[in-house]
């Protein structure tokens, strides 16, 4: 790509981003959000979160783990267990990190 099509593309891309950013900004009145859309939106972090993790737990190199003998699987078991108990989301981290740790390292998986 020549360096004048990478400056066309940046402007493009920063004009996208201020049109979309600002959208919400340009009404003089709050824009009416039905009910059902509101509830909907009080879960998309976590869908998001879950669309994002879910691939690095249940999947390697672009294929299903099929395999018990993955650090991953015990490591999201710890966390998710953690979680349950402490609804603590550092010590969720570090618990599922040092399940990992101990696996990779002490039995090599």
């Amino acid at each position: 790509m020549s360096e004048a099509l990478t400056w066309v593309a940046l402007v493009l891309l920063a004009g996208i981003t201020v049109v979309t950013r600002g959208f919400f900004m340009l009404a003089d009145k709050p824009l009416p959000i039905p009910g059902w859309l509101r509830e909907l939106l009080k879960v998309a972090p976590l869908a998001a979160l879950a669309a994002v993790i879910a691939p690095e737990i249940f999947m390697t190199q672009g294929h299903v783990i099929t395999t018990w003998q993955d650090a991953r699987w015990p490591g999201a078991l710890a966390g998710t267990a953690y979680f349950f108990w402490r609804r603590g989301i550092l010590g969720t981290i570090l618990v599922g990190m040092a399940v990992m740790l101990v696996l990779k390292l002490g039995l090599d998986w």
